[in-house]
């Protein structure tokens, strides 16, 4: 029978399944995006596709897994030992294409259907597509890398040759994808190992009861800080910047209830599905909601909650079809992960802050800064991706933090040593963008600058928010100051939009300062 105390135990143990499958997955990893950054996540999960535990990695990922999960249960079923799904298909499961998601089975002796599934997700830098990193000012999926729907690379513990090939065949730097995909696989070895592991010192049955115990254990206390939040229906509308086809604003609002039964979401009165490619798709939004729930639960109960499948039990959703969140196929998603994601952050605590006005933080920088680029040709091709860290917004007890990842993104940023020693190319300049948080009583977090002069012709594509709309200030704080891109070519400084794509030359330094938190309160 579960206790408090077995209760932890077994949170932690599982958990700590998906911390040293991280561990495995960052270390063997080729890629600076995967080493260096740590732009991954991994999750266990129960035979029936109920998430289980995770490490604390990506939220925009981790959010998502599940429906990856029981996409693969779906679809790839029946299982037997050995066999690991791929994925990336946004439309089946996936969240955008440079996401490559992995699905084991994890059978307990000689059980006819699997126990438990470990997965993992990784950025990987290139997978195809109109532009180097995969991440281009695309109008439709097709331009955004190889599609994979839910498949079995390896099945029985037998590679699938074909596919594997197929996919090196479709991306630009086919030995770095071998090597992160293999660190993939190595990840999910460990993961299995451990969770036999633990079902050999516990047994199965008490296992079970416990993770069945957990996920009921996590409703419970995220039903318990909802109806803390106060009853009541709050609306709150934010914007993104343009889809980088047009220069319209795009709207997204939600409406929160809050009654007896949990949390609903609603966000009708969201803008259409746009040209360009900010549309997210549902699980993204799943994501956002349950990361900003989470934050908000942690805070008011001041108790550690386990996140599994409990967590989203209390949340339900109105996602209208056919909008900005809920797009037909095959329109273009490579930004709806990164950047829209961050946006409905922003709207979901927009919102909340009318219920917990002494509790919520202005926003954050909002946008991570997207920078891919690549270029050489054979074995001598290259392609690079990462994200970059802005302010944090202030809180009602504290400044904003400086030069952080904030909220869906939770990666670290690639040292200059290893972006320089892989890379042909230079850090002319890199430290904090001073006085871009805004004032208040307590002052948004500053952003960055990052100067990168090229050293070899490349393709470079930015996707950048918070360029024309500023992160806003809470309670009387002002807004953070918004982001600036720019190009210098010859001494000669042109700005640049938010999102681009541009062929650069060696000497072009690519300069791009990052957007500033909110400031929180009346500055006295």
């Amino acid at each position: 029978m579960p206790t408090p105390a077995t209760l932890s135990i077994f949170n932690h143990l599982l958990a700590s399944v998906a911390e040293e499958m991280g561990i495995t997955l960052g270390r063997a990893a080729y890629s600076p995006n995967i080493k260096e950054r740590l732009d991954f996540s991994c999750a266990v999960f129960l035979g029936d596709g109920r998430m289980l535990a995770q490490a604390a990695h990506i939220p925009v990922h981790l959010g998502a897994m599940p429906a990856s999960v029981q996409t693969a249960l779906r679809t790839c079923a029946p299982f037997a030992p050995g066999d690991v799904v791929l994925l990336n298909d946004p439309y089946l499961g996936g969240n955008h294409l440079p996401d490559l998601t992995m699905v084991s089975p994890v059978f307990v002796g000689d059980a006819a259907a699997p126990q438990f599934f470990v997965a993992s997700r990784a950025h990987h830098a290139d997978v195809g597509g109109m532009s180097p990193g995969s991440m281009p000012l695309s109008t439709e999926l097709y331009q955004e890398g190889i599609i994979i729907p839910p498949i079995k690379l390896i099945q029985a513990g037998q590679r699938n040759e074909a596919v594997w090939q197929l996919i090196l065949r479709n991306v630009r730097t086919p030995q770095e994808r071998e090597g992160d995909l293999a660190a993939q696989q190595a990840a999910h070895f460990i993961g299995s190992q451990r969770l036999l592991q633990i079902v050999a010192r516990y047994g199965l049955a008490e296992l079970l009861a416990h993770a069945d115990a957990l996920i009921e254990y996590a409703a419970r206390l995220t039903h318990q800080a909802i109806t803390q939040m106060g009853r009541g229906r709050v609306t709150f509308t934010d914007y993104l910047d343009n889809d980088g086809q047009t220069q319209s604003p795009i709207p997204i609002q939600v409406t929160l209830t809050v009654d007896e039964t949990g949390l609903l979401a609603d966000f009708s009165g969201t803008a259409p599905a746009v040209r360009g490619n900010l549309n997210a798709v549902p699980a993204i939004v799943e994501s956002a909601v349950a990361y900003c729930v989470r934050c908000v639960a942690l805070a008011l109960l001041q108790v550690d909650i386990p996140f599994n499948q409990g967590a989203f039990a209390p949340i339900r959703y109105v996602i209208p079809p056919g909008s900005l969140l809920d797009p037909p196929p095959p329109h273009a998603v490579a930004a709806g992960n990164v950047e829209t994601s961050q946006r409905l952050v922003d709207v979901v605590y927009g919102a909340v802050a009318q219920l917990l006005p002494e509790l919520i933080p202005a926003a954050s920088q909002g946008t991570m800064n997207n920078l891919t680029f690549g270029g050489g040709v054979g074995a001598a091709a290259f392609a690079y991706y990462e994200t970059m860290g802005g302010g944090a917004g202030a809180g009602p007890q504290r400044n904003g933090a400086d030069g952080v990842h904030v909220h869906m993104s939770n990666t670290l940023n690639t040292p200059i040593e290893a972006l320089e020693y892989g890379l042909p190319l230079r850090i002319m300049a890199y430290g904090l963008r001073p006085h871009s948080g805004g004032s208040g009583q307590f002052r948004g977090g500053d952003g960055l600058v990052r100067a990168i002069q090229f050293l070899a012709p490349v393709t470079a594509a930015l996707t950048s928010e918070r360029r024309t709309l500023s992160p806003y200030g809470l309670q009387g704080g002002e807004v953070g100051e918004r982001g600036r891109n720019s190009l210098i070519r010859d001494g000669q400084i042109t700005p640049l939009p938010g999102k681009i794509t541009l062929d650069l030359l060696p000497g072009d330094i690519l300069r791009i300062e990052t957007p500033g938190g909110g400031g929180w309160g009346d500055e006295e």
